[in-house]
């Protein structure tokens, strides 16, 4: 019989094991299940630089640099006891070496001139099950904070709350549109919660990275994934892609736009910058050819000669187009659009029959008729009563 329970926390990257019978806690590093997490390239390349200095992390997308400042000797995955602005705080290693000084550089971290906070040491079972006690406290915590704030009367909502290491500091994530007076809250979190407060401000798409879950796409978000930098993101970029401005299908779990909205604007802005601009029908011998629509990764424009209907559409490609725009300017006229090759009909695929449960039944065959006439029949072919 398994007398242990396991559980993952995937907002520290960590699984932790409790036995039932000795009572104790076991936590390891688990890199797969941690956020935001950044792949060691350079772990087969031990030059011996950036001794001392590892990256610690710590609940969601909270990271530090921290330089080994005891006798032990720490390697990743190590739980630690690192130094906090006030009392101690227990975090994971996640990158040592090299690794550590390309993560510094792209912060615009300097390591000459730099004051890192110290790593005291490996965290004790006393410390881990401390720092198991606080987390606990954490949802409760959380939604007692949220209820406080709207008995207040104020304009916020308190996305998450992370404890310190020691359980002797919180700190509790809020979104707000505009700028809020939470001094009078944070003495009732005091006295309520018996802890030293910190607030900290963040986006909406912020905190869909801190809680994570899952797109329309069916994988995990974007933002909980590897999105550190937030970019500005405007109706520009679905307009730029020929996408439907409908709110629904543009916003993500935020509410805010799609952060993939702006994944593919450079490739269709180069696209588009090869596709002339139609702004009157173009000129034939045989009528007048309306543009119904444009396949801008193909660079592919279709035209009608019915100003009003998509049933004949005949493809051009995008040189063409403009070739045809010089004639029409030189007062020359193409012979017909009708010499192309056949009118290409929308491109779509038929999805009728496809929720039907039975299409992964094998077809039935068809009973001989032959064999059942036979046995109707009489011994001279007559049919039998």
């Amino acid at each position: 019989m398994n007398n242990e329970s396991i559980q993952y926390d995937c907002f520290r990257g960590c699984v932790v094991t409790h036995d039932s019978q000795s009572g104790e806690s076991v936590c390891t590093y688990r890199a797969g299940c941690c956020k935001l997490g950044d792949y060691n390239f350079l772990k087969d390349a031990q030059d011996g630089s950036y001794k001392g200095l590892y990256e610690v992390r710590f609940k969601n997308t909270r990271k530090g640099f921290y330089i080994n400042d005891s006798p032990q000797n720490i390697r990743l995955g190590d739980l630690v006891m690192v130094e906090a602005t006030q009392g101690t705080d227990l975090g994971i290693v996640t990158l040592e070496g090299p690794i550590v000084g390309r993560q510094m550089k792209c912060k615009g971290l300097d390591p000459e001139h730099t004051e890192f906070k110290k790593i005291y040491r490996k965290a004790r079972q006393s410390d881990i099950e401390r720092w198991q006690e606080a987390i606990a406290r954490e949802q409760d915590t959380m939604i007692k904070a949220r209820s406080i704030a709207a008995e207040m009367g104020l304009e916020m909502k308190i996305g998450d709350v992370e404890f310190q290491g020691d359980g002797t500091k919180a700190i509790f994530y809020y979104i707000a549109d505009g700028r809020v007076d939470f001094r009078q809250l944070i003495k009732v979190f005091a006295e309520e919660f018996r802890i030293r407060i910190e607030m900290k401000q963040i986006g909406a798409r912020q905190e869909a990275g801190l809680i994570g879950g899952l797109g329309i796409c069916g994988r995990e978000l974007c933002c909980a994934n590897y999105i550190s930098s937030f970019q500005s993101i405007s109706t520009s970029a679905a307009r730029c892609q020929d996408l439907s401005l409908n709110p629904q299908k543009l916003a993500g779990q935020c509410g805010k736009l799609k952060c993939c909205l702006n994944y593919e604007v450079a490739t269709y802005m180069d696209a588009q910058s090869r596709i002339p601009k139609v702004s009157e029908p173009l000129e034939f011998e045989d009528g007048l050819a309306y543009l119904r629509k444009t396949d801008i990764l193909r660079e592919v424009m279709y035209f009608s000669y019915d100003k009003g209907s998509d049933a004949n559409l005949y493809p051009l490609d995008a040189s063409e187009v403009r070739e045809i725009i010089k004639m029409n300017r030189n007062g020359l006229k193409p012979e017909s659009l009708k010499t192309e090759p056949e009118p290409a009909s929308p491109e779509f695929i038929s999805a009728v029959g496809d929720d039907s449960i039975s299409r992964f039944d094998a077809p039935k065959r068809k009973k001989s008729r032959k064999k059942n006439n036979r046995q109707s029949k009489g011994p001279k072919g007559k049919p039998t009563r």
